[in-house]
């Protein structure tokens, strides 16, 4: 059990324990490279958090404008659809469509040696759905992808 304690006054006292396993872990990291990679392939959301916040690094040394990542969340049955709206869009507005309701969520385009992060309420991911994480820069969707579920 995890304890925690809080200054009141003059006095430190012992606030109520939480079991180390009733936490979740409410963030994850996730790194990309000059290679059009992901370091990860599946990320799992627990159903206990309300927000959750992915971080996005580049880890290359390539300029956004010749190998620039973003990491776009969207169900899987969409998630082509997205990409290709994306490329219409242009790199002015990160390759994707403009208030696009099939996006979940979705950092900005960052280029080597960058990072970004962007928060969303689980709240709209449902039980069961399959879900894909992507990198929507032209071309790379097809290599820069994953799985994302709701874990309960």
């Amino acid at each position: 059990m995890k304890q925690t304690w809080k200054w009141i006054g003059t006095a430190c006292v012992a606030m109520a324990a939480v079991p180390a396993f009733a936490q979740a872990n409410c963030t994850a990291e996730i790194e990309s490279n000059d290679a059009m990679q992901f370091n990860l392939k599946t990320m799992s959301v627990p159903a206990s958090c309300k927000q959750y916040t992915v971080k996005l690094k580049h880890v290359g040394k390539m300029p956004k404008t010749a190998m620039g990542h973003n990491w776009v969340l969207a169900k899987t049955a969409d998630m082509q659809a997205v990409a290709n709206d994306g490329i219409a869009a242009g790199a002015g507005k990160d390759y994707l469509k403009a208030g696009d309701a099939r996006v979940i969520a979705h950092t900005k385009l960052i280029g080597g040696g960058e990072s970004d992060s962007v928060t969303f309420p689980v709240s709209k991911l449902k039980a069961g759905e399959d879900y894909t994480f992507f990198c929507s820069f032209p071309g790379h969707a097809g290599l820069m992808k994953g799985a994302l579920t709701l874990a309960k």
